[in-house]
């Protein structure tokens, strides 16, 4: 019998196969007291350090980026998630996921914080020797030094291991010569220490530590950009630049763990930040919605404007629902690597690459959440959301850089696919069963009752028709097109996004499921309607990719065979989402924020 804590755990990918419990499901709901006051904390900050001086941090204040990361370094918001033995607080990974979503709306301040954090920092607490940990980790999670990363060149952006910053061992053997050039560095113009990327001997993709002071590195000027505009950014330049061989992290040849493993975990708090920086644009936009009078009322009051405040606040509720789900499964995997003698570095990886799957997809849906957030958020302040004189303006044009940043949207789609199915391959992910099921159901007659009548069954069938649609239109796209498939990126994409989305769906119907039985339907109405808007939604979506997927590789008797079948995966009841959206509306507009 199955007894330990983590013995239900979902392996990464394997909800599209098995069907997850509610009650074991973390949500937003079970944060502990400790959780919920460090969050505050962040918003508190943001509130009384960062906002007062915006316009400051926009004009590249000299100095202040960086003081506003030592003043957030002694309240311990640089180190959550670092061991104490080196200076941080050692909070689980939950934690460290809320500190970037409640900082998430801090604007440029926000992509200073997450690039220090991550990419600058976790470099050398994971791979780092321990002499390099001891000397710059607990400097790095008080703030004192500031941390950056070095990977993307002029011509080497999504393919990144073409990179051609070479390294050359010195004659004398205490040196790494580099030279090239890095560019679109974040916090490059003021940053203490550098992860850095080169080819040793023009072919061993290497990563390595470099200090700001090294002979033969300089900084470029600032880059003039379309948003994040007090985000450091700059270009890294190397001209025979000396880095001592202790310098050099982790194995030669093995840069390239280094640098996709920190981006699983760069991926999840991307989406945590992006889902923070949704939650402040919609409360700024519905505190404008509710004062904003036209025809001698608010125009909170109109049924469009209703409609667009609905439907962000179900983005947000839905995406924070998936994020938090995969941040718990992430936990609970590096404590059972832990219990099996695994060391913190490796417990943790080892986790975020289980749930690399999730960590993709987390990162391109709340990207996109707060892109349609800051859009709509425009559109509702009409002539006004384009002034700079309001905040919106400036959500509006820090949001899009989401989309491109810890891989673009369109790799980390087709990464989805293809992480799928080499677990597939590899044995880790039994895809090819529950396909090949499906494909008998196919041929079989279509059964029309329903003898499960518990709560929200209606739902629960919905979304384990949707996973069928996934499997049967995946699984017929291998066979048919092989190999070829990874040619085939507008299909990958349509199965990347019926996966996405279904992900994101039964996510927030576990997070329902388990809220009503707490506190009963009644006092959950809202987020009642918000699941069910979403779940429907999905629906059409699974619909309009899956037909496009289909009609791209099927033909003749397979391709209506199919079409019939999507066609019967993607079958819902009528439901009435403008009712729907307008109580969503009502509770809204009644608490002048998001505040679900």
């Amino acid at each position: 019998m199955e007894s330990s804590k983590t013995a239900h755990l979902l392996k990464g990918g394997e909800w599209l196969v098995k069907q997850s419990n509610a009650f074991e499901t973390f949500t937003p709901e079970d944060y502990n007291e400790e959780q919920v006051m460090v969050r505050d904390m962040c918003l508190q900050f943001l509130q009384s350090e960062v906002f007062p001086v915006l316009n400051q941090v926009d004009a590249l204040e000299p100095g202040l980026m960086p003081s506003l990361m030592a003043k957030a370094g002694a309240q311990g918001l640089l180190g959550t998630s670092i061991p104490e033995e080196f200076g941080g607080l050692g909070k689980d990974f939950i934690t460290s996921t809320l500190v970037n979503e409640g900082l998430g709306g801090g604007y440029s301040f926000s992509v200073a914080i997450a690039a220090h954090t991550g990419i600058g920092t976790l470099p050398i607490l994971y791979f780092g020797t321990e002499e390099q940990k001891k000397k710059y980790i607990p400097k790095l999670a008080s703030g004192e030094w500031k941390g950056s990363y070095g990977l993307t060149e002029p011509n080497s952006g999504s393919d990144a291991l073409s990179g051609k910053t070479s390294a050359k061992l010195s004659a004398d053997g205490k040196y790494y010569i580099l030279n090239g050039q890095k560019c679109w560095i974040t916090n490059g113009g003021f940053a203490d220490v550098y992860t850095v990327f080169a080819k040793i001997d023009g072919d061993k993709f290497s990563a390595f530590i470099i200090d700001r002071d090294s002979e033969g590195f300089t900084r470029g000027p600032e880059e003039h950009k379309m948003g994040i505009k007090g985000s450091s950014t700059v270009q890294l330049y190397f001209q025979d630049c000396k880095v001592p061989v202790e310098n050099l992290l982790g194995e030669i040849g093995k840069g390239h763990i280094i640098a996709f493993n920190i981006l699983n975990i760069g991926r999840l708090k991307l989406c945590a930040a992006a889902l923070g920086a949704s939650k402040l644009a919609l409360s700024i936009t519905i505190e404008y919605a509710n004062t904003r009078e036209q025809f001698k009322q608010p125009i909170a009051n109109f049924g469009a404007i209703k409609h667009k405040l609905a439907e962000c606040a179900i983005k947000i509720y839905a995406g924070e629902s998936a994020l938090y789900r995969t941040a718990k499964w992430i936990d609970d995997k590096k404590a059972e690597l832990t219990a099996d003698g695994k060391p913190f570095n490796e417990a943790l990886l080892g986790a975020a690459e289980e749930y690399a799957i999730e960590c993709a997809m987390l990162k391109v849906h709340g990207s996109e959440v707060l892109d349609h957030v800051v859009d709509e958020g425009v559109q509702v302040h009409g002539g006004n959301g384009y002034s700079d004189e309001y905040l919106i303006s400036k959500a509006y044009r820090d949001s899009r850089i989401n989309r491109i940043y810890e891989g673009t949207n369109e790799i980390n789609r087709l990464l989805t696919v293809d992480m799928l199915l080499k677990r597939a391959m590899k044995g880790k992910l039994d895809l090819m069963g529950p396909a090949m099921n499906i494909q008998k159901e196919l041929m079989s007659v279509p059964e029309f009752g329903n003898d499960d009548d518990g709560p929200f069954s209606k739902e629960n069938k919905i979304i384990a028709n949707l996973k069928k649609a996934i499997l049967m239109t995946a699984g017929a796209a291998v066979q048919k097109l092989m190999q070829n498939l990874q040619n085939e990126q507008e299909i990958i994409m349509n199965i990347a996004d019926m996966a996405m989305e279904t992900f994101i769906a039964e996510s927030v119907l576990l997070r329902v499921m388990k809220l009503v039985d707490k506190q009963g339907e009644e006092a959950s109405k809202v987020q009642i309607a918000m699941m069910q808007c979403y779940v429907n939604d999905t629906v059409d979506v699974i619909a309009k990719s899956g037909k496009e997927a289909i009609n791209a590789f099927a033909s003749g008797d397979e391709l209506k065979m199919m079409l019939l079948g999507l066609k019967r995966f993607s079958k819902v009841d009528p439901f009435n989402s403008k009712e729907a959206r307008r109580t969503i509306a009502a509770k809204l507009s009644s608490d002048g924020k998001y505040r679900l």
